[in-house]
């Protein structure tokens, strides 16, 4: 059975992507309540997934120590990425598809192999990989003013909206993504700066939890699944016109254009 006030809240999300963001759902959900907040968010996938959207993957939030304590929670959190959130290389996202977004950069990871064990360790995730690449997800949050907490961002699909993957991905053997540094650039200008071992200690760290997580849901990675690894650097607040490039050392660059064509 679905809790009636989960239902609800769901559909207030649903409707908030017309545009116009909503006040946080203290009034249905705890600041922490972890169980509830992914009810909602797996209402909402399952309501995507009938209306004909794909799921190609995960993400996987709240990887840096600094932002779990802001939240107040010890644990990454996670959102689904569908199909139709993928922004090309090089490409444009038209503004009118978003409400208040922020870009970050990360390291992405597209599967060669299932990863089903509900103890995935970081190595059995490296022998899964099939590809690497520097990635830019595009948060968005559909809580006014970004007033967030635990439960608001993961009801809300991890605040996910979309996300860009370099077109020259890079195989994991040899590619040292633990030092690889980050450069964020926004219009030319140097914005955001950071590291692989950001994202939970380790890329392949957030990998596995997320993996690990999704197994025990009954819910398993499986070949060909995209996984973002969490942000490497701050995230910073985008305007119509913004050029982004994200540089990661040892996997190139990935951009697009916050701007219609």
């Amino acid at each position: 059975m679905v809790d009636p006030v989960h239902d609800e809240i769901a559909r207030r999300l649903r409707d908030s992507y017309s545009g116009q963001a909503v006040a946080p759902l203290r009034d249905g959900l705890d600041p922490v309540d972890a169980d509830g907040a992914y009810a909602v968010q797996a209402i909402n996938t399952q309501f995507w997934q009938a209306q004909g959207r794909r799921v190609v993957g995960h993400k996987a939030g709240l990887t840096a120590k600094a932002v779990q304590a802001q939240l107040g929670v010890d644990q990454p959190d996670f959102g689904v990425l569908f199909e139709d959130m993928q922004v090309p290389d090089g490409g444009f996202l038209d503004p009118a598809r978003a409400i208040q977004p922020k870009a970050e950069a990360e390291i992405a990871f597209v599967l060669s192999e299932d990863l089903a064990d509900p103890d995935t360790t970081p190595e059995m995730v490296a022998a899964a990989v099939g590809s690497v690449h520097a990635a830019i997800e595009i948060v968005d949050s559909r809580i006014a003013d970004w007033k967030i907490t635990f439960a608001d961002t993961v009801a809300d699909n991890g605040s996910s909206a979309f996300f860009v993957l370099s077109e020259a991905p890079k195989p994991l053997a040899g590619t040292d993504i633990w030092t690889a540094g980050m450069v964020m650039q926004i219009n030319g200008e140097i914005v955001s700066l950071g590291v692989g071992a950001a994202a939970l200690g380790h890329p392949l760290n957030a990998a596995a939890w997320l993996a690990g997580t999704l197994a025990k849901r009954g819910e398993p990675l499986r070949a060909g699944a995209i996984i973002l690894s969490g942000a490497l650097g701050p995230m910073v607040a985008l305007k119509p016109g913004d050029h982004v490039r994200a540089t990661v050392g040892g996997l190139g660059q990935v951009s697009f254009t916050y701007g219609q064509r």
